[in-house]
């Protein structure tokens, strides 16, 4: 069919505009194209960008300061550390072939349960307060549970020292251990059957200062008993003081004394009479049994008339009072094989009779002899007698 002028006019129209549009629509996308691109380049420029400093932060932060690590805590601290007692004072033990860990002691307090090494061919000589005085085995400046803990910044370090064996057997010590029993303020002494075991007052108080005056090394009973082993040196002017009985009389007269002039006692207790505690820090309390200060069948103490059995079971209970055994006053000074056994058998390691003499390395543990101090002896009789 043949078309008219106005149509092929019409027709040659819409193509233009087809292709206008087309053209438009073309550039549209190239501008929304450019723009998409430049927006993806802004952001990975932002992207990057970001990178950057995320990688520059570590390096900011390598050039700060160091932080300083936190320094361990010692052995002493770490003991202090687990306490809030403010008197507590970590000991801390220092010399040669000496391996003890540090313990907590109580400032003002005597020292308890120091350890006593020992080392094969060597014999410990003691702690003192400083290296020299450990080389030098200074008497004044040894330390042991006679002497109060004293600390620095709740700490101290006791330095052990050594000697041997030909030195302790040549030097031969005999210990004295003093028995005492009631006293009394009367200078006559006490008119009875029993005048002699009454110290008077004024005496024992001149003994005391007599001995605190004097640099006297006051042991300890697991001191005696490593010395009896042959193990620990103790200095020739040692001496142990001991009460029998825990009189009332030494409760009111003779302790007092004791803590005025800080000299350590013994005090052997009939637990069955007496349980109260010690009167003061310089007092030890140690067994005189709990119902064994009685007389047997045979007029002798139980301590004779009973079994081996019978005999532990008493002090098992007297120290179950006392809250410790290690040494053990015979009442009446009675003992046999026997009254050995009972004792070794409830865990005491030492028996006091009222034998005289003086412990010396190798004494019999369980037969410690003693030197008894009667009414009317004067200072100057007990310096004849102990040096």
């Amino acid at each position: 069919m043949t078309s008219s002028r106005g149509e092929r006019v019409r027709a040659r129209r819409a193509v233009y505009r087809a292709r206008r549009l087309w053209v438009f629509g073309s550039l549209a996308a190239v501008i929304v194209l450019a723009a998409g691109g430049i927006f993806t380049a802004m952001a990975l420029a932002q992207s990057a960008g970001s990178g950057a400093t995320a990688e520059a932060e570590p390096a900011a932060s390598e050039s700060s300061t160091p932080v300083p690590e936190e320094t361990p805590l010692t052995p002493a601290q770490t003991l202090l550390a687990s306490t809030t007692d403010p008197q507590a004072c970590a000991v801390q033990f220092a010399g040669e072939a000496i391996a003890h860990d540090p313990v907590l002691q109580t400032q003002g307090a005597l020292y308890s349960a120091l350890p006593i090494p020992r080392a094969e061919g060597k014999v410990f000589a003691g702690w003192y307060a400083s290296e020299a005085d450990a080389a030098a085995l200074t008497t004044a400046a040894r330390v042991n549970g006679s002497d109060a803990v004293s600390c620095v910044d709740r700490q101290v370090t006791l330095h052990g020292a050594w000697t041997t064996p030909e030195v302790n057997a040549a030097k031969d010590a005999g210990i004295p251990i003093l028995m005492y029993h009631q006293f009394t303020a009367n200078p006559e002494g006490e008119n009875n059957s029993l005048k002699l075991n009454y110290a008077y007052i004024g005496d024992f108080d001149a003994q005391m200062a007599y001995i605190a005056s004097s640099g006297f090394y006051l042991p300890t009973w697991d001191e005696l008993s490593a010395f009896i082993d042959g193990a620990l040196f103790l200095p020739e002017h040692s001496v142990i003081v001991t009460d029998d009985d825990a009189h009332q009389t030494w409760l009111d007269l003779a302790a007092p004394v004791v803590e005025k002039y800080k000299v350590m006692t013994t005090s052997f207790v009939i637990t069955k009479w007496r349980t109260e505690g010690s009167p003061n820090p310089y007092v030890l309390q140690r067994s005189h049994t709990q119902d064994m200060h009685e007389a047997g069948e045979n007029g002798k103490g139980r301590m004779v008339n009973w079994t081996a059995d019978q005999i532990a079971a008493d002090l098992e209970q007297s120290a179950q009072i006392l809250g410790v055994k290690e040494v053990v006053a015979y009442p009446f000074g009675h003992y046999n094989d026997t009254t050995k056994r009972g004792v070794a058998q409830a865990g005491f390691e030492m028996g006091r009779t009222i034998e005289q003499g003086y412990v010396r390395i190798g004494t019999d543990k369980l037969a410690l002899p003693c030197i008894r101090i009667n009414y009317g002896m004067t200072v100057d009789d007990l310096a004849g007698l102990i040096g």
